[in-house]
């Protein structure tokens, strides 16, 4: 099926009438807008043997925000009329009082499209979406006769929004997301064990439907599972590290990632506040955020400020160079928006976020890397984590991980944890791989209860002192 552009946003509500709400309720702010959305999702899950969930939401609404030093005031409703938009002129008002702030100039324009504008979930018919689903648990089942239970996830959205500010500057962007999620789970012996794979970002759902890609996410969560299923129990101590490339990637995003964002920086409370233009990592090491990146997860035209996405250089050879910035924090730190102001929805106010967010790679190759591991252990694969930005303490689960000994890969380990803290960790980077990678476009960040798509991405990397965490020794 050919991809179908979708129509510009449009309302009922008149431009001319909103643009004199959005005026009054920003009269005297240092900033503010109104965030319009409209946003469609369908999800379809296949779980042992049949279809278990599908379903379809609609939803729009729009966010009133007017800004005046550190407070903003905000109102948001799921109406998007004339009388909801008066209603919430004067909560966003309560930010301002009788303060003469003097507006801040709108983001600059852009003509560049980082992913086309269609409806994904229109990409493909029902009955083609649901027979991909059973094809892909026939196949898993096929594959080993050890597969005891397969769940596989299709979902598309379409995210329409429309930034208006009192000056009249209007930006639109639409924002197609699609995903694929395989998970895989194996019995032998009494013991069963999971993998899962998947892939998806900014682009057609009929791609994720091919075979060629839906069968590798199948063999990798096997792989994966099969893996696991010959696991000993993971050593504990402190140890070297071995990181793979890709996925892994996530562990720098939030042992270091969050801690780059402006308005923890701002707030004193991150690891690295007070530390620019400082030693914060290994020579060699280069971190960026780049959400102009055609068709990926995390990025973004533009951030839901308005402001075009960017290339940010995080830290540089080692040296900490930048922060990832919405206007307010930028505002209020001298600096300017880097196109990081994102929200979850019309509901929830921008902040600080993530795009994509990666380690530049380096010379040496994978092989030369583990050669070098004499006692430790080789991460591929992170499920689930925890991290204290006020320190950059850190706990990561891994999902595959092998023993090292000598250079040589052994046996594969399960229960592994890798504790640690960010600013530490990123100085004791030993070697940085050629192999840089992005993950395959899974991602999700949480922050103060707020979820946004993300990327993440780097080379294998050694990095040493780490404490594993594990039933062996």
């Amino acid at each position: 099926m050919s991809l179908q552009p979708f129509a510009p946003f449009e309302t009922e509500l008149d431009r001319d009438t909103a643009l004199g709400l959005v005026a009054e309720a920003t009269h005297g702010a240092d900033d503010g807008e109104l965030f319009l959305e409209r946003r469609r999702a369908e999800v379809l899950s296949f779980d042992d043997g049949r279809l278990r969930t599908a379903s379809f939401d609609a939803s729009e609404g729009f966010g009133l925000r007017a800004v005046k030093g550190e407070t903003a005031g905000y109102a948001h409703s799921t109406e998007i009329s004339e009388s909801a938009l008066r209603r919430a002129v004067a909560t966003a008002r309560l930010a301002v009082g009788d303060g003469g702030g003097v507006m801040a100039e709108a983001p600059r324009a852009t003509n560049r499209h980082l992913y086309a504008a269609f409806d994904p979930i229109e990409d493909a018919a029902f009955p083609v979406k649901v027979e991909t689903l059973r094809e892909i648990d026939a196949f898993a089942r096929d594959l080993d006769p050890r597969v005891v239970q397969v769940s596989a996830t299709l979902a598309a959205s379409l995210q329409q929004v429309a930034i208006l500010r009192a000056d009249g500057h209007m930006v639109e962007d639409t924002r197609p997301m699609t995903r694929l999620s395989v998970s895989v789970i194996v019995e032998e012996n009494g013991r069963r064990e999971s993998g899962n794979a998947g892939g998806g970002g900014r682009t057609a759902l009929s791609g994720l439907l091919e075979p060629a890609l839906w069968q590798s996410s199948v063999r990798e969560a096997l792989r994966i599972a099969l893996v696991n299923l010959e696991a000993v129990p993971a050593p504990a101590g402190q140890m070297d590290v071995v990181l793979g490339a890709g996925w892994p990637g996530v562990m720098l995003h939030e042992a270091v990632g969050h801690g780059l964002e402006g308005d923890f920086n701002r707030k004193g409370s991150s690891a690295f506040a007070g530390l620019m233009g400082q030693q914060v990592a290994a020579r060699g090491v280069t971190v960026l955020d780049d959400g102009t990146i055609p068709d990926r997860r995390g990025s973004i035209t533009v951030d839901d400020e308005g402001t075009p996405s960017q290339r940010t250089v995080l830290i540089e050879d080692g040296v900490l160079v930048g922060y990832m910035q919405d206007r307010q924090n930028a505002r209020l730190m001298g600096s300017a928006s880097t196109g990081n102001g994102r929200r979850q929805s019309h509901a929830h106010l921008p902040m600080p976020r993530m795009t994509n967010t990666y380690m530049l790679g380096g010379d040496a190759t994978p092989g030369e890397i583990l050669s070098e591991l004499k006692d430790g252990i080789y991460a591929v694969g992170f499920g689930g984590g925890q991290v204290d930005i006020t320190n950059g303490k850190f706990v990561f689960n891994c999902t595959e991980a092998y023993r090292v000994k000598d250079g040589k890969i052994g046996a594969p380990v399960r229960g592994a944890t890798l504790i640690g803290d960010g600013p530490a960790a990123m100085k004791r980077i030993r070697a940085i791989g050629n192999d840089m990678a992005l993950d395959p476009g899974i991602g999700n960040c949480g922050k103060s209860g707020q979820w946004v798509p993300v990327g993440v991405g780097q080379p294998t990397l050694l990095m040493g002192g780490l404490t594993v965490g594990g039933a062996g020794s």
